[in-house]
């Protein structure tokens, strides 16, 4: 029999042999790396640091550069447009305004017709464009199948409709109306669907765009509880792709809001304040300016000099220019907002989902 002396040095000897075996095995496997040879020498840190400091001083003038006509334009009508901007000016029309003489008010004439035109105009365009652009994004991502040929041909459409000039679509929309009601028809419907015409590729490419974003994960996991794909869809993929779809119809009202030529040949100019959106002429702030300023040229010719004293006009003009971009402001803060809120929501509904599971 073996000593217990001998086992002890046999059990260690093995144990050692066993601790040993893997490090011999790992020591071949793994290289020697001469690691200093990666370390960046001082000169090629220096290099870069000059380099970063360039592009964040190019970076920062382009910057500078591009806010410099926005800051301009800004200004400018502000500057110009603050003169004539008062309680007056937003609660009454142009009716009965002839040149700069005053009216009985005591003013030169507002442009409270031209803000109902603009508002009424736009929702109205809202109205066709939104859910039209909203089901064609929804098509495009969660129905059509990769290849699918109606999908392809569909996106092709609403490139190109993305690149077709304003005054087309006020021809189109004038011509369809011309031949549904006459010759001659103009209302404000009209210059809603000339603008919903230029708004649906934007609500399309947007939504498209916010749907994509959403996670496969929500719809499987929607799916494997045996939600069907319509209310999969609605509440879910569409709430939680909202706050995204809200900034995209806001970012198509800005693209159209500001739009001339397609309505003055649909919705036409207007002196008296209009409500009726299907019928008569009615004024958009865009058009007002527009009107404002040719007052001024027939007014005051180029050869006038200083003998042209009517400056009313082109006060006017500058005063709805800046109402103009307050109301684009506004509908700006309003969409952030909604956005928000539906962004708040959705976390406190999560959170009590995941407090009650």
């Amino acid at each position: 029999m073996m000593s217990e002396a001998t086992v002890k040095s046999t059990i260690s000897v093995d144990a050692n042999a066993v601790k040993k075996t893997p490090a011999a095995r790992n020591d071949k496997q793994l290289p020697d790396i001469d690691f200093d040879r990666f370390k960046t020498s001082r000169s090629f840190a220096a290099s870069r640091k000059r380099k970063d400091v360039f592009m964040k001083s190019l970076i920062c003038l382009a910057f500078i550069i591009a806010c410099i006509p926005l800051i301009s334009v800004l200004w400018t009508t502000v500057a110009n447009g603050i003169k004539r901007l008062n309680l007056n000016f937003l609660s009454y029309n142009m009716s009965g305004v002839v040149g700069g003489s005053q009216t009985p008010s005591g003013g030169y004439g507002g442009v409270l017709h031209a803000i109902i035109g603009t508002l009424e105009i736009t929702l109205g365009a809202m109205v066709i464009s939104v859910p039209v652009g909203l089901m064609c994004a929804v098509y495009l991502i969660e129905y059509a199948a990769r290849g699918n040929k109606l999908a392809k041909s569909i996106g092709l459409l609403v490139d190109v409709m993305s690149g077709i000039p304003s005054i087309v679509a006020g021809l189109f929309a004038y011509s369809m109306f011309s031949l549904i009601g006459g010759p001659g028809t103009i209302s404000g419907f009209e210059g809603s669907v000339a603008l919903s015409l230029l708004m649906i590729p934007t609500v399309v490419k947007t939504s498209e765009e916010m749907l994509k974003v959403v996670p496969g994960d929500l719809r499987e996991a929607s799916y494997a509880l045996g939600v069907s794909k319509q209310r999969t869809i609605c509440k879910i993929v569409l709430r939680t792709a909202l706050p995204g779809i809200v900034s995209g119809v806001i970012l198509a009202i800005a693209r159209v809001i500001g739009e001339t030529a397609p309505l003055l040949m649909t919705a036409g100019y207007a002196t008296f304040t209009n409500v009726n959106l299907f019928s008569g002429e009615m004024t958009t702030l865009p058009v007002f300016v527009y009107q404002e300023y040719s007052k001024l040229r027939a007014n005051c010719p180029p050869n006038a000099g200083s003998s042209c004293v009517t400056t009313i006009p082109m006060e006017r003009s500058w005063a709805a220019a800046l109402v103009l971009i307050i109301i684009v402001l506004i509908l700006n803060l309003i969409g952030r907002v909604v956005a928000r809120v539906f962004r708040e929501v959705r976390t406190v509904s999560r959170r009590t989902l995941y407090i009650h599971q």
